[in-house]
């Protein structure tokens, strides 16, 4: 049956409109995996304290960095481009910002820290869009290039920071009972959100990922979505570099090593597709989410950080095998 034929049958009545509306369920596949891991865990871990509200809390603390570029990660995915290089730069950033801030100040030390991110951004985004180098391949170089920076300036080691109004605002503080870290994960999926279903720019960045051509011939300039995407996703890897060093009150190269595969299964499980076009900032900050409870549970459970990194593996195979279904 044709596709005219069955929107006809189905506009008359005569035909059900039951797999239409399981086609949409599909987008809520993430809200109902993650409760039903909650509920498994919540069962399995009784008795080891996983539904304490300390440890509940300690999930979300763990897992805001992670939910901060993810929600910059969906954008870029979305325009149909990719960035590897956050980890990288969260740790470079991590750095830059405690060395500056022993040196001017915090002030002067979270300027540093976004500088940071805004240049390697820059410096992606150009060598995609200027100079036409797949943005897998840029920030996979970049990757090495940021890492091998934070390691050189700080010499491998930690870069203390003392800042105690520092170290509050990113990471360590409670506003009352709530984490700091989660009103920075709230700030970005609210602006996140708003910006790619509610303004022009998240339009374009849909269109730019869901056809690239198309999108240029109704006069979207391609190349500066690009770019400013790239541009946002090392503007948020800093910002999380900033968080990573407040929490642990100092700058770390290792910090954010190896959160571009949990950023990326975090967004891609929230319904963003690998392949452009579609994605939603909830959605990935669910998928964060779920990626940490899935964590946090492995390790109450006792199970090794090597184990942990295999079940990572195998969340974004079968996210990536959900996203081509959608």
């Amino acid at each position: 049956m044709s596709d005219g034929k069955l929107a006809a049958r189905q506009a008359r009545g005569t035909l059900p409109v039951l797999p239409s509306v399981l086609a949409d369920w599909r987008q809520y596949v993430i809200y109902a995996g993650f409760a039903v891991i909650f509920v498994f865990f919540s069962v399995t871990l009784a008795d080891r304290g996983f539904l304490e509200p300390t440890n509940l809390l300690n999930i979300v603390r763990q897992t805001t960095m992670i939910s901060v570029m993810a929600v910059a990660m969906t954008f870029v995915l979305c325009a149909g481009e990719i960035d590897l290089s956050v980890g990288a730069v969260a740790g470079l950033a991590s750095v830059t910002t405690a060395m500056t801030i022993g040196a001017f100040g915090p002030l002067v030390g979270v300027l540093a820290g976004a500088l940071t991110g805004i240049v390697v951004g820059l410096v992606n985004g150009l060598l995609t869009t200027a100079v036409g180098i797949p943005s897998f391949l840029v920030t996979l170089a970049m990757m090495g290039i940021a890492r091998g920076s934070a390691m050189w300036v700080s010499n491998t080691a930690a870069i203390p920071i003392i800042q105690r109004d520092y170290n509050f605002a990113f990471g360590s503080g409670n506003v009352g009972p709530v984490p700091t870290l989660l009103l920075w994960m709230a700030l970005f999926a609210v602006i996140g959100h708003v910006a790619l279903r509610r303004t022009r720019f998240g339009r374009k960045v849909l269109a730019t990922g869901g056809s690239e051509v198309a999108a240029r011939y109704s006069g979207v300039d391609t190349q500066a979505i690009k770019l400013r995407v790239l541009l946002l996703s090392a503007f948020a890897a800093a910002i999380a570099g900033m968080l990573y060093a407040g929490r642990l009150h100092s700058g770390r190269f290792q910090l954010g090593e190896g959160d571009e595969l949990s950023v990326i299964a975090a967004a891609v499980l929230g319904g963003t597709s690998l392949f452009g076009g579609r994605g939603t900032v909830i959605g990935s900050i669910i998928g964060a989410l779920m990626i940490g409870l899935i964590n946090n549970g492995l390790i109450l459970m006792g199970l090794e950080y090597s184990q942990q990194l295999i079940a990572r593996g195998i969340i974004i195979i079968l996210a990536v095998a959900v996203g081509r279904s959608r």
